[in-house]
Order: structure tokens, then C-alpha cells, then sequence
């Protein structure tokens, strides 16, 4: 079996697919064409923000997040310490530091109450100025943000939504991509909502936001691509993946059930022997993956491998412990939540073909 079955999704949309991207062929318009005006529109629509705009990954579009909020060197930018690499590299390629949060214990997400200790020590310490925060909705779950959104009130801090993984969970109704000043998304293949190659966007409610970005994403244009007011960079969507994505996104509500009836399928026959995942009340995941704990993990693994079922590990190494951040500084035991869950959680297969 497949981890993430991309050869099923495609078999079911293949005929829709196909007729999209050879719409964008007989047009010829590959870069910026008509296709990408439309899904902007359709994924606004379906997040419940005034604006979503495309760019070229999930990388570059929280780049762009930090590029409109002014991130600079002698910056503090708070993220969870059990994430991807880029939701933390690409604060320090703004030349800010990345200021690492332990997770919550039972969503893995980044923990409201160790994020306003590490605040406050930053505060306390007065070397860097505190501006803002990216929460991740790791494995599909929306992170923390009531709470999340009350402490970047109290403490005057930007929240940026990193929904790569996220996307189609919600909190009481309001969808993921949806929080904070401004939120992101990757279309990598593997994400739940994924195109045929590199692909992101970023959803704001704000409309200087939304311009920036806009030129942001063009080489800092002004009224054309010839007037640069700004420094930016080369972030477009090609048509060709907007295309894939219209479709995709059509299917996509029903992807998510059936996401949702496998992750219950697997708490029920799992919960008896390992930690499965916790979603709390009135929040819906998205199941970018479906994680459990073992202190066994290696064994276990090895077991599943041996009946032709494969299983991956996100993530092996928190950001803290990562050869690039060693210049911060953080030791063993810094972030002990997390630091358990890098040597026990191990992901089964989950995509909408179960």
C-alpha cells in the first residue's frame, strides 16, 4: 500500500485533470494565466478570507509573511521547536532569530503557556525586540488559537498561521488558514490539498497586506513588472499547477471525510496499544498525517514494514537540535515535550483513498 496514494487521486480526477491542463496548453498562458486568478478566488472563498494569493511554495509564502511584517535582524519570532525546517528557517533568512516553543502534550502543537515564558524571557533579557509568532497546525490539527491570539494581544505580537499541513481543519467552523494577521499553505504533493509539484498561497483578511505580498511575489513590482518599487522576489504559481488545484479543490471536502472516517477506523483499533492523536472538542483535523507514540517505536515500525504497510517519522530532530541553530545556543532538556515526541511518534498511512 501507499503511504499518501497520489496514483488513486488522480485515477478518480483523471479525466477532469487532464481536461484543465489542456485548457492551459490550447491557452498558452503558463505563467499568471486565468487558471490562477480563479483558484485565488475559489481558496479565498473556501477559507473564509477576503484574499488568497498564490505563490510558488509553502517556503516562499511565509516568507512573504515575514517580508510584509518588516522582519529584520535584532527580531524575535516565536515558533514551535517540533515543526519543519522552513517554518523556522526562513525567520533567520530575514536575518531575525527564531525564539523555539515547546509542544503541547496532547496536540502536539506549539503550548500557549511555554509560548508566554519564552516571551517573557526574551522581554526580561532585552537583547532582541519580540514581533511576532508562527503557530503551525501540525498533522492537520489547527493549533491553540484562542489562546494563541490572547497572549499576541497582550504582548503586541504579529500571529502568522503556518496551515501547510492544516488545511480543511477548523476551530468551531472557522477554517484553518483563516488565524492570525496572515496565514500560509504549501501544495506540496504530499499536503492535503497538494498539486503536481511546488505550489503555496497566503490568506489575509488585510488589504496593504494583500498588496504587498502581491508585489512582494513579483520582484517588488509597482503598476507593472517593468516599475519596481520595492526589493521582492520570483514566488509565481505556473498555471499549469493552478489548474490541478481548481479540480482538486472541488474534490477536496469529500477527501476530508473520508480522512476523518479512516483517523477513526484507526483510533478504534489502535488507542488500545499506542498513544493516538487528541483532537479537541469543536476542532476538525485535516489528518496530514495520522501520528502515534511508542516507546517502541523502532520495534513497532519494523513490524508494519513486515506486513507491507509503511509507516515515516515527522520529525526526528526538533528545530533546537538542528546543526544550522546550534548557534543558539538550546541544550538537551530545553523543550522536554517535544523532545519525546521526536523519539516516539512514527505516522501511518492517511490520504482521501484509504
Amino acid at each position: 500500500m501507499q503511504f499518501i496514494d497520489l496514483e488513486a487521486q488522480y485515477l478518480h480526477l483523471k479525466d477532469k485533470i487532464n481536461a484543465r491542463i489542456q485548457k492551459v496548453l490550447d491557452h498558452g498562458q503558463y505563467i499568471m494565466g486565468p487558471e490562477v486568478q480563479e483558484l485565488e478566488q475559489k481558496l479565498a472563498e473556501y477559507v473564509g478570507v477576503k484574499h488568497a494569493i498564490t505563490c510558488a511554495n509553502g517556503t516562499d509564502a511565509l516568507t512573504l509573511a515575514m517580508m510584509v511584517l518588516g522582519i529584520k535582524e535584532g527580531d524575535a519570532v516565536f515558533c514551535p521547536t517540533f515543526t519543519f525546517f522552513a517554518t523556522a528557517e526562513v525567520i533567520a533568512y530575514e536575518g531575525a532569530t527564531p525564539v523555539f516553543v515547546d509542544s503541547d502534550a496532547d496536540t502536539f502543537n506549539i503550548c500557549p503557556i511555554d509560548l508566554e515564558k519564552r516571551i517573557q524571557k526574551v522581554i526580561e533579557d532585552g537583547v532582541l525586540t519580540p514581533k511576532a509568532i508562527i503557530a503551525v497546525d501540525l498533522f492537520g490539527l489547527p493549533a491553540n488559537y484562542p489562546e494563541i491570539e490572547k497572549v499576541a494581544k497582550k504582548y503586541s505580537l504579529k500571529l502568522v498561521e503556518d496551515a501547510a499541513q492544516g488545511f480543511g481543519g477548523s476551530i468551531k467552523g472557522k477554517r484553518a488558514g483563516s488565524f492570525g494577521d496572515m496565514a500560509t499553505t504549501s501544495f506540496f504533493p504530499a499536503k492535503p490539498l497538494g498539486c503536481y509539484g511546488d505550489g503555496g498561497a497566503v490568506f489575509t483578511n488585510n488589504d496593504e497586506y494583500a498588496e504587498l505580498i502581491k508585489s512582494y511575489r513579483v520582484h517588488g513590482k509597482g503598476h507593472d513588472k517593468y516599475d519596481n518599487v520595492r526589493i521582492g522576489m520570483n514566488s509565481r504559481l505556473d498555471t499549469i499547477q493552478a489548474a490541478i488545484l481548481i479540480e482538486k479543490l472541488a474534490e477536496f471536502p469529500i477527501e476530508l471525510i473520508n480522512r476523518n472516517r479512516a483517523a477513526k477506523c484507526y483510533e478504534l483499533e489502535l488507542s488500545p496499544m499506542y498513544v493516538t492523536p487528541k483532537v479537541p472538542q469543536h476542532y476538525v483535523s485535516s489528518w496530514a498525517q495520522y501520528t502515534l507514540m511508542s516507546g517502541e517505536r523502532d520495534t513497532v515500525m519494523a513490524a508494519y514494514k513486515d506486513k507491507g504497510i509503511p509507516t515515516f517519522v515527522y520529525y526526528k530532530t526538533c528545530m533546537h537540535q538542528q546543526t544550522a541553530f546550534e548557534y543558539l545556543n538550546y541544550k538537551v532538556g530545553d523543550f522536554p515535550v517535544a523532545e519525546r515526541l521526536a523519539k516516539q511518534v512514527f505516522s501511518l498511512p492517511m490520504h482521501g483513498y484509504l
